[in-house]
């Protein structure tokens, strides 16, 4: 990452996840000079890396810019990013890449605040990106070139996967399986260790049980070539436990039409939020 950027990145918010990416950043060999922190109150883990790379965290970042950032990369709450990112959008050059990771948050809020022709790139990150082990959708408008695609996804790989779309609406398909999806998987935990409870399980050990049979089915997934229906394939025997099991997951009012119900419903709200 030495030579990623022609100038200054601006990280606002430097939580979890804005906090999560500059560890990457970082380590992946991006030059801690290069990194200019917004956030009036950084968590005590990232306060700390801040320090240990000789990173000031600013109320505001008017002082510390000698010339236009290369990228503004906006973490901060959604509830909050109107009133961040306005004077902000003041510091952009022709050439600053506006980059967001804010859910619910259209291109076009951010366009209104910026002149026009600038580049604007909206994600839609997940939780597992705080463990360097999620997966980011991107968009891009029609100003954003080849290169500063490049740079989104050098940016990006510090928390996982990438992934691009042409159409924005997407996005929010998106938010619905990836962004909420990791709370679907520990519902899927917690109603397997239930269930075991229900069966007889102590509650110690039926969580024990759904735990380290989520995780590690999916750790399987991510280091097999198979598809997920392959692998499904090769757990059960015809006749079997599983077998059994799955004619219930599987029933005509089972958990495919249930998950499909529950993306379209996480997608349409996540419409509303950002309409």
């Amino acid at each position: 990452m030495k030579d990623l950027l022609d100038g200054p990145l601006v990280l606002a918010g430097a939580g979890k996840m804005g906090g999560a990416m500059l560890t990457g950043w970082l380590v992946s060999g991006l030059p801690a000079s290069q990194v200019v922190v917004q956030d009036p109150g950084p968590p005590p883990e990232i306060a700390k890396i801040l320090a240990d790379n000789g990173i000031s965290s600013h109320s505001s970042v008017d002082g510390a810019l000698q010339e236009a950032p290369s990228v503004l990369l906006m973490a901060v709450k959604p509830q909050v990013m109107d009133d961040v990112f306005s004077p902000l959008a003041k510091l952009a050059g022709p050439n600053t890449l506006v980059l967001s990771i804010a859910a619910g948050k259209t291109m076009a809020g951010f366009e209104r605040h910026l002149p026009d022709g600038t580049a604007v790139v909206r994600t839609i990150p997940n939780t597992p990106s705080a463990i360097g082990r999620g997966i980011t959708v991107c968009v891009a408008n029609d100003h954003v070139t080849d290169k500063q695609k490049q740079v989104c996804d050098k940016l990006l790989a510090a928390i996982g996967e990438v992934g691009w779309v042409e159409d924005e609406d997407l996005i929010d398909v998106s938010t619905a399986v990836s962004g909420s999806g990791p709370a679907y998987v520990f519902l899927l935990a917690e109603c397997l260790a239930q269930a075991g409870v229900d069966a007889g399980l102590s509650p110690e050990l039926a969580r024990r049980l759904a735990d380290a049979t989520v995780s590690g089915s999916g750790e399987l997934l991510r280091q097999s070539d198979e598809a997920p229906s392959t692998l499904r394939e090769n757990v059960t025997s015809p006749g079997g436990t599983t077998f059994a099991a799955l004619q219930v997951l599987m029933a005509n009012d089972g958990l495919k039409p249930l998950m499909s119900k529950a993306v379209k419903a996480a997608a349409d709200r996540s419409r509303e939020l950002a309409g």
